[in-house]
């Protein structure tokens, strides 16, 4: 049984050079896996998490809007909100519908009074006006809609688009900021 005992030191000991080689890091050849979040996972930091919300959106007891999404993500107390599947219905002082606003996803601080819309935003009013931008910011406390993306405004007369622009919400006064053009239709008379 003598012979036995150096041959289990060996085997132990190779064992050992077997196992610490495999741990080596100069010798192992191994590239760190990065952890990457999937997008469809409900933030863990968020206060709450609203599906299907609905929000007024009033000014000095003034109902300016309705704000309606898919989802919303809470956060700061209830004072911002992160939104996905965005809709709001504006109205008038008189409570009559005015314009609807949709966006993939948006933003709504209620301390600030400010709503940015992002993803495909469209706005669309009753007097036949259309907007569409990739981003849009509708600031209630200013009374103006903002962007400084690009954007296209579509009139029954008329075509405007540009990158960056203020606006009052009916559309009517506004500023483009740089690259402006505009189209409109002209009658040639008949001859």
């Amino acid at each position: 049984m003598a012979s036995s005992r150096p041959t289990r030191v060996v085997l132990v000991v190779l064992t050992a050079a077997v196992l610490l080689a495999a741990q080596c890091p100069w010798e192992a050849k191994t590239t760190p896996v990065k952890a990457v979040a999937k997008a469809g996972l409900i933030p863990d930091s968020a206060d709450q998490v609203i599906f299907g919300l609905t929000s007024i959106m009033h000014d000095r007891g003034i109902n300016k809007g309705e704000l309606l999404s898919d989802t919303a993500y809470v956060y700061d107390d209830g004072s911002r909100m992160e939104l996905r599947g965005v809709q709001v219905t504006f109205y008038t002082a008189m409570g009559e519908k005015d314009g609807l606003l949709t966006s993939r996803a948006g933003r709504y601080n209620s301390r600030l009074s400010r709503l940015e819309a992002s993803g495909d935003v469209v706005v669309v009013r009753e007097d036949g006006k259309r907007l569409t931008s990739p981003h849009l910011v509708y600031d209630q406390l200013r009374n103006q809609i903002l962007t400084d993306s690009s954007f296209v405004l579509t009139e029954p007369s008329r075509q405007l688009s540009g990158i960056g622009l203020e606006s009052d919400p009916q559309l009517t006064n506004f500023r483009c900021i740089r690259a402006c053009k505009g189209v409109t239709p002209v009658a040639l008379p008949a001859q």
